[in-house]
């Protein structure tokens, strides 16, 4: 098929589409449009937001969402699941091929769901089933409440181990105020504090001195690569479960830029993800394991799931079927590649980058050396058009909320088609906003985080200039929603 006839379908099923929201709720309809707008006329540098495919949108739109189909492919709870049970084994099946996986299960509905179904596939393959075992029962339903109460205990104080939230971890890797940190008896690893780069030997030290269950790999805002075979050692000598969760990097595995040592999936016992972010899916999650915690993975569902979302598994089949084609690789390739012009036109700026530099998808940069705070920063950066998110930098003296740092990516803008050039340019107008910035003060005359002011005219230059790049590369061409 053509793309001018693929745009003119894709343009008249989203007006069809519209029309037909409006005809309920037309604010639903407007501000649906105001989105593209928005997404249009802006520099989406959110390293955990992309642009999803068309055929991967419209695949959400269906009657899949009206099924329910608690269980698993040919175990369902409810009748009538045949339909089901086919996009979830195609979701499953890509998954799979796309990542070498021995198992893939596509039925979580997000990144924290995905990490709660390996928690607890964890707990019960390594607490649970050797408990149950040595009570002389085959599953909870057997247990007296003695013993329910033994295996409770049990399961509720294990050892957990992840990277911290200032070092560029993520908050369900232990972080107390979400439920791994209170899932968990949990202990944190940082980065070289010289350096910003992980220290394996220090890790193995840790690992050695408080013996985790798990011990979770992968990051949010650590802008470098990982050793998962190195991981792997540390979790085999004190016997813990290597869990790495991918989200953010997940397409840079499908594309195959990191492979080797860099490639979680062989090494990991379990590798979670989202199916967005750098994998350019539908807003989802997903669990990969060895055979072994398989059967454990594969009762997510009652275990902490209930329904799964057939639609959005039914899109990020379609997601994962194009991720296996051979221009996905090459799109990968660019996201690293305009991560390091990204930085490298911060670095001869004179902007301060956390691990001085990226190897991934991300890049960190500390707004500090500029006056301000995270916050300061990304407002300011957003009243130029220019939408990033606030960040913790390792050791962050402003804290999670506040922050030092504002975190950077480029899976999307490699979506519209931005490469070295337009990724200077980006990072010589976000260092015009943060030079062109100054913090505010409070009522009692104290210097603020959170307010500022952006100088005269500055936000109407940059957006102007940020208009010429992006009109060069449009988002979604063809799609017309006139």
């Amino acid at each position: 098929m053509s793309d001018d006839r693929t745009s003119a379908l894709t343009s008249s099923a989203y007006q069809q589409a519209l029309e037909v929201i409006a005809s309920v709720e037309p604010r639903i309809a407007d501000a649906t449009r105001q989105e593209l707008t928005d997404q249009r006329g802006s520099l989406k540098l959110i390293a955990s937001e992309n642009y999803a495919s068309p055929a991967v949108l419209l695949t959400m739109g269906t009657w899949l969402s009206d099924k329910y189909a608690e269980g698993t492919v040919g175990h369902r709870f409810y009748a009538g699941c045949q339909n089901v049970d086919t996009v979830e084994a195609l979701a499953a099946e890509h998954a799979r091929e796309l990542f070498g996986a021995p198992y893939a299960y596509a039925q979580p509905h997000s990144g924290i769901d995905a990490n709660l179904v390996a928690f607890w596939s964890i707990l019960a393959h390594r607490v649970e089933t050797p408990a149950l075992a040595k009570l002389g029962a085959k599953n909870v339903n057997e247990l007296t409440e003695e013993d329910w109460e033994r295996l409770r205990h049990e399961l509720g104080n294990q050892r957990l181990l992840g990277m911290s939230l200032d070092a560029g971890g993520h908050l369900t890797h232990g972080f107390r105020p979400n439920i791994s940190g209170k899932m968990f008896h949990q202990q944190q690893y940082g980065t070289d504090p010289e350096t910003g780069l992980l220290d394996y030997d220090a890790v193995a030290a840790k690992a050695r001195e408080f013996k985790p269950l798990v011990l979770v790999a992968g990051y949010s805002a650590y802008p470098r690569r990982v050793n998962f075979a190195k991981m792997r050692e540390i979790a085999d000598e004190v016997g813990a479960t290597l869990m790495v969760d991918m989200a953010h990097f997940a397409g840079l595995v499908a594309g195959k830029v990191f492979t080797g040592d860099e490639d979680p999936v062989p090494h990991a016992h379990i590798t979670t993800t989202t199916t967005h972010k750098s994998l350019r899916g539908p807003r989802g999650g997903m669990v990969l394991a060895q055979e072994e915690y398989a059967a454990d993975v594969d009762r997510g569902c009652p275990m902490v799931l209930g329904g799964p979302l057939s639609h959005v598994m039914a899109a990020k089949a379609v997601a994962l079927a194009e991720a296996r084609q051979p221009s996905f690789r090459t799109y990968a390739q660019q996201v690293a590649d305009n991560a390091k012009s990204l930085a490298e036109g911060f670095l001869t700026r004179d902007a301060t980058l956390v691990t001085g530099g990226t190897d991934n998808h991300i890049v960190l940069l500390d707004v500090s050396s500029f006056g301000l705070t995270g916050r300061q920063a990304e407002s300011a950066l957003l009243d130029a058009g220019v939408v990033t998110n606030r960040n913790s930098v390792p050791q962050d003296p402003n804290g999670a909320w506040y922050t030092s740092g504002i975190r950077l990516g480029t899976p999307a803008l490699t979506t519209r088609g931005f490469g070295h050039d337009e990724f200077d340019a980006v990072a010589d107008l976000i260092v015009q906003v943060l030079q062109n910035t100054e913090p505010g003060t409070t009522k009692d005359g104290k210097r603020s985080k959170a307010s500022y002011a952006l100088g005269d005219g500055v936000a109407d230059k940059v957006k102007g200039a940020a208009a010429d790049l992006l009109d060069k590369h449009p988002l979604y061409p063809g799609l017309n929603l006139a």
